[in-house]
């Protein structure tokens, strides 16, 4: 079963960011991906965080959230999208959502981004907290391709939210690290939460130089459980294609038991 990351370098409006995304979307479905991910704020990447909140739309509708169901229907693959700005309970501040959907174009799970980026050095400094309200839920669903975690960005530090989704085939990761943190992290966070999960997993970055000035990482990947990088895109927008090998997972736990060692 083959799986895509989908790697964008996402500006201020939403129409050609749909557009860009529906045309990498059709490019991964061309190459057998029966799953694809979208980036962290794949429709809009602004000058200002106002940009973001003019942007929310209500849950269950909306134009980007149509996109997403159309074009997971029309290719007849799930779809993790990204993640997108929808409103939250304080009308001031947005929920960093994830959406996911079924070959159908239904709707089959959601996440709301838990841990907030705050981050200060220099003259780069970022605060999701001033404007994101967070989630409170952990979200785990299953699918053909097994029992999917979804988390997004900056949650990829904190090992103990994996954990308390239990036992996983497949972790899903969009994001839109800085290209500070993200040269010095990035992957060995990737790597490190598929040894330990013993699963693979699909991280789908933004990766380069926006119209806004901000320098995303890139570096969309997807790494097995051994911790190896089977595919990966540096920067520019782009698709990475995998196998998800389940005899892979079977061999790997069987000879290393870890999860059944734990204690904890």
């Amino acid at each position: 079963m083959k799986i895509a990351a989908i790697q964008m370098i996402s500006g201020p409006d939403v129409a050609p960011n749909l557009a860009t995304a529906g045309h990498l979307i059709a490019e991964a479905a061309a190459a057998g991906a029966g799953l694809v991910a979208l980036p962290e704020y794949f429709p809009l990447i602004g000058a200002a965080d106002a940009d973001r909140l003019a942007a929310r739309e209500t849950d269950g509708g909306g134009p980007i959230q149509d996109f997403l169901a159309a074009a997971a229907k029309k290719h007849g693959l799930w779809l993790v999208g990204g993640s997108i700005p929808l409103m939250a309970n304080d009308p001031a501040k947005l929920r960093n959502s994830c959406l996911v959907f079924d070959p159908r174009g239904e709707r089959v799970a959601r996440y709301d981004k838990i841990h907030l980026f705050g981050f200060r050095k220099g003259d780069e400094a970022y605060d999701e907290a001033a404007t994101i309200e967070r989630g409170d839920q952990i979200v785990a669903f299953d699918s053909p391709f097994g029992r999917i975690g979804v988390a997004i960005c900056y949650d990829l530090r904190f090992p103990e939210l994996f954990r308390a989704m239990g036992e996983l085939d497949l972790l899903v990761l969009p994001a839109a690290f800085t290209e500070t943190t993200g040269r010095a992290h990035w992957e060995m966070l990737l790597r490190a939460r598929a040894v330990e999960n013993q699963c693979y997993v699909l991280a789908s970055a933004q990766g380069g130089q926006h119209p806004n000035g901000r320098m995303t990482h890139g570096n969309s990947m997807v790494i097995d459980p051994w911790g190896e990088v089977l595919a990966r895109m540096d920067k520019g927008e782009g698709v990475v294609v995998a196998e998800l090998n389940r005899q892979r997972l079977v061999d790997i736990r069987t000879s290393l038991p870890a999860l059944k060692h734990r204690i904890l």
